[in-house]
């Protein structure tokens, strides 16, 4: 459900329906609570309810800016393993101008149709959450088999055929850890405890009562507009590769690696 509210729904829009729905239901609820239980207005219940509503919105308070700091750590993170991709990507081109016109010709191909395959094929997939291998896999194997058939001639050649085949095998290890997180998400314990919390504080502030009913309701708009904002932040950010606050496949297409792009530009 959060992939294709994610996908088909921009952040102002889902901002006007997370924030502005809870908003809205607190304020008919809060209103029509009142209008049904006149005594709320007095304000007997003050005293137990603040203590309440003091308690619960300290818990509440640390639960939600954990899972917030936790769910930007991995955005964070997620950028990281797609720029280090990348730029080992990169510096497997620019350390193939070391060795001879055919091992140079086959990196070039392989890393060409990595690249096109992570950004065309696997971004797409990782969107919707159903990201393989096999899109990228083919690539992978023929860079290892040109430089597994290809024995260093030079002092220079081998320094930069060392450095070739980690980089390389850096791009399989940051793959892994890309479409790792692709597929990951939120524990649903954390997901009821965020969630739910909001339908257990947000009504409690329905029991605190004013004498007008314009402060009434400006206290529980407030309380549920930075709830609901805080819901939006744990949607937008629960996946990293969708929605429109998603990690960009732009280092793929930057640096050393746009003459690829600018190749299949030329082609067509």
């Amino acid at each position: 459900m959060s992939l294709w509210l994610l996908n088909h729904l921009s952040t102002l829009t889902l901002a006007l329906v997370t924030v502005g729905g809870t908003v809205l239901l607190a304020v008919v609820g809060s209103v029509l609570l009142r209008r049904r239980h006149p005594s709320l207005a007095q304000g007997e219940h003050n005293d137990m309810v603040g203590v309440t509503l003091g308690m619960f919105g300290a818990i509440y308070g640390i639960i939600l800016a954990f899972v917030i700091v936790t769910l930007w750590t991995n955005l964070a993170q997620a950028q990281t393993v797609v720029a280090t991709e990348a730029t080992d990507a990169a510096l497997i081109t620019r350390d193939a101008a070391a060795f001879p016109p055919p091992v140079r010709a086959g990196l070039d191909s392989a890393v060409s149709g990595y690249v096109h395959a992570v950004v065309l094929n696997q971004w797409p997939r990782m969107r919707s959450g159903q990201a393989s291998y096999g899109a990228t896999e083919t690539n992978l194997q023929s860079a290892y088999q040109v430089l597994q058939a290809y024995e260093p001639k030079s002092q220079q050649e081998q320094v930069f055929y060392q450095q070739t085949v980690n980089h390389l095998d850096d791009v399989a290890a940051q793959r892994r850890a890309r479409i790792t997180m692709a597929g990951q998400e939120l524990p649903w314990l954390l997901q009821a405890l965020a969630f739910g919390g909001a339908f257990v504080l947000i009504p409690l502030t329905f029991l605190y009562g004013t004498r007008r009913l314009r402060v009434q309701v400006l206290f529980v708009a407030s309380v549920a507009g930075l709830i609901g904002f805080s819901l939006l932040l744990i949607v937008v950010m629960d996946r990293p590769f969708s929605g429109d606050l998603s990690v960009s496949p732009a280092p793929f297409q930057q640096g050393a690696l746009t003459q690829y792009w600018h190749a299949a530009s030329a082609l067509r």
